[in-house]
């Protein structure tokens, strides 16, 4: 089995992540090194401030910027983005360009505001409607906004990936909840949502250290077989355009 980061902001000057095509190739290297073998490129998407065909351009160019110094000692490389919730996303056209590998697999970041339940209601659209396969970014964060709780309860009632970002786990005001939710079922993958070298860098291993630790490797082994199955159909998917 394969270990994948699912979750980056490894692609040079695109975002708030990697600011330069050196600090893209460090932080590749150090993932390889530390034993990741696939990374999903996930830089922020904002309808509010760029549009789809954009994106895509400028997501394409950074990732060529690198591609020719990608190896053995660098992770393979999936183009995907962390598309920031919007009001009618569920009708919003030419979305399924954002998703993982042209797939219908979709990184999505929750508002960090009090959801609403038409919030919830679009997401199941996407789901339903749209029938994409969702992957929730980093739910742990939004588990801290007050009034959140039941609507977070019922978004994991969906049919949905919950990714959980590796450096929570080491937070002593979230690490037993997290651990728990894993054991449970209600956590599926880890992302390093890493964003350069010194300021979050990748440390998807460190977070897959504490949850063998303190869940067991029955849960690593289950946490592998998960993002494999996810791996298996975004080459689905892509085999079907």
């Amino acid at each position: 089995m394969k270990v994948i980061d699912f979750h980056s902001h490894i692609l040079p000057g695109i975002d708030d992540g990697s600011k330069n095509v050196e600090t893209s190739i460090e932080m590749l290297r150090r993932s390889k090194a530390a034993g990741v073998d696939i990374m999903i490129a996930t830089p922020h998407f904002y309808a509010d401030c760029d549009r789809i065909e954009r994106f895509t351009e400028k997501r394409l160019g950074a990732y060529q910027k690198i591609e020719d110094q990608l190896g053995k000692d660098t992770p393979q490389i999936l183009l995907g983005a962390e598309v920031a919730f919007f009001e009618g996303m569920d009708q919003a056209e030419k979305i399924d360009r954002l998703t993982i590998n042209g797939s219908r697999i979709m990184l999505l970041e929750m508002p960090f505001r009090m959801w609403r339940q038409k919030d919830i209601d679009q997401v199941r659209n996407l789901i339903e409607e749209r029938k994409f396969s969702l992957i929730i970014a980093h739910l742990e964060r939004f588990m801290k906004t007050a009034g959140n709780k039941e609507y977070i309860e019922e978004l994991m009632s969906l049919p949905v990936t919950i990714q959980i970002n590796a450096e929570s786990l080491s937070d002593w005001k979230q690490s037993h909840t997290l651990i728990k939710m894993f054991k449970r079922g209600q956590a599926h993958i880890l992302g390093s949502d890493c964003h350069g070298i010194h300021h979050r860098p990748p440390n998807l291993m460190e977070g897959r250290q504490i949850l063998g630790k303190k869940a067991g490797e029955a849960c690593i082994r289950r946490l592998d077989e998960y993002g494999m199955d996810l791996l298996q159909q975004i080459k689905n998917d892509k085999m079907q355009e």
